[in-house]
């Protein structure tokens, strides 16, 4: 690896390992995690660049209450990736689903997803991707189901029945997906989900996200200050959004954190 690839003003430091993090509302609620086990990890020069957000779609603007987001691959995390220095990175792409029930397509979602791989496999071959939570989906009760896209996916109106069979299509559509491109593919584990059947338990962030990314599993010492860099973690605005209608951008230059690392938020 050249030196491009130390951490910027420190010349002659190791090469900087980079984490990037695709996903939507459990990749947003479990950033910190994220963050904090892969600092753990691969040190404090750790360099953490993610497209996240609560209903976030992979390909198409997506809304959620005030707030608005470009689509993953429409996002600035592909410019950023391109102007950074050559370093070791791991990928993840996982929260793939939500695009079903905007009423895109299995079809399209999948295109989009391979879309993500393939830029990613630019910067590196070593790229996680998350199957679906189907043993939750399999055992929704309409009444609940009927709560969570009231809540979560106002303007949809499909029913349970076809969410279930374009879920089935997806995930096994994933799995093409991860032998085709020789990914490591992570089950998302049925224990992992409670009352809500689509986001892990808080309780288990830990220890879920250290599997996904195939970490050490650890006694998560910390936690307090953890929780509190996970409040401010959650509070940073991404690169580009529209609160109301109305476009807020800001600058991506890599904030350091102070437990560690850097984030750039997209």
């Amino acid at each position: 690896m050249s030196g491009e690839a130390a951490i910027a003003g420190a010349p002659g430091a190791p090469p900087t390992f980079r984490v990037v993090a695709l996903g939507a509302s459990n990749l947003t609620r479990g950033l910190h995690t994220v963050v904090s086990a892969a600092r753990d990890a691969w040190g404090p020069g750790v360099e953490v660049v993610a497209a996240l957000g609560h209903g976030r779609s992979y390909g198409a603007t997506s809304r959620v209450a005030v707030r608005t987001l470009p689509g993953i691959l429409e996002c600035g995390l592909w410019r950023a990736l391109e102007s950074r220095p050559e370093a070791p990175t791991r990928a993840l792409v996982t929260d793939v689903g939500n695009d079903i029930l905007y009423g895109y397509s299995v079809e399209q979602t999948l295109g989009w997803v391979e879309e993500a791989v393939r830029r990613l496999r630019r910067v590196t071959s070593d790229i996680v991707l998350t199957d679906l939570p189907l043993t939750s989906i399999r055992r929704l009760p309409e009444w609940k189901y009927s709560l969570l896209r009231t809540i979560l996916f106002p303007s949809s109106r499909l029913p349970l029945g076809e969410v279930r069979a374009r879920a089935e299509r997806l995930q096994a559509g994933l799995l093409d997906i991860g032998a085709a491109h020789a990914l490591l593919v992570r089950p998302l584990r049925p224990e992992w989900y409670g009352f809500d059947p689509i986001h892990i338990r808080p309780a288990l962030w830990r220890a879920a996200w250290t599997q996904i990314l195939g970490l050490p599993t650890d006694g998560d010492g910390g936690s307090r200050r953890r929780s509190l860099e996970g409040l401010r973690l959650y509070a940073m605005p991404p690169e580009r959004q529209w609160l109301f209608g109305l476009r807020r951008d800001k600058p991506q230059s890599g904030r350091r954190l102070p437990g560690g690392g850097r984030l750039w938020l997209f």
